[in-house]
């Protein structure tokens, strides 16, 4: 290892519905304070925010989630959390700006709120892969079938994973970061 040379810095997205756990994953693996502007959910978006799955969520993400981890010598990950509602989509593309790649965090009770994020990356071609944050409580599903369920093709990764542990969003992280290898052309 040369000492010298300065670590590559790389940004990553963290996206999806709202309440499915991004401003979680961003802190469970920051090695700074992460940045979280959250605020307190009025009654004001009580017609736009369904707390159906989420019912003890008390505040949401207005702009974005930022946190740091350094994965190896040479290799620091900016992660970036969108905000998971539709009125906050507008940042999006700031937001995305400079990124190599995304995760795409799925909820499996409301597996419909992914497919803006989904059509989003595919979109703009951004590597992505998905994230099923398993929720204690709930039924967990095989990769294969959360894949079939939402129809994400055979090069997009699949993990099941709890936002709220380290080692497991740690492997998420990675496992994005070799799929855009992979997707690089050389």
């Amino acid at each position: 290892m040369d000492r010298t040379r300065a670590p590559v810095a790389t940004k990553i997205v963290v996206a999806g519905g709202f309440g499915v756990g991004k401003t979680t994953l961003v802190g469970s693996v920051s090695e700074i304070t992460p940045l979280q502007t959250e605020a307190l959910m009025t009654e004001a978006s009580a017609d736009s925010d369904d707390l159906t799955a989420t019912p003890d969520k008390l505040t949401t993400t207005v702009a974005m989630d930022f946190g740091r981890i350094t994965l190896d010598d040479d290799l620091v990950l900016y992660l970036f959390g969108t905000p998971g509602q539709q009125r906050f989509w507008f940042m999006w593309d700031d937001l995305v700006r400079g990124a190599i790649g995304a995760v795409v965090l799925a909820d499996t009770r409301r597996l419909d709120e992914c497919f803006p994020a989904l059509d989003y990356f595919e979109s703009c071609g951004l590597p992505y892969v998905v994230a099923v944050n398993h929720f204690e409580g709930t039924e967990e599903f095989a990769e294969a079938d959360v894949r079939e369920a939402l129809t994400v093709p055979d090069r997009i990764p699949v993990l099941i994973m709890d936002a709220r542990r380290r080692i497991p969003v740690v492997e998420t992280l990675l496992a994005l970061v070799g799929h855009a290898l992979d997707m690089t052309p050389e």
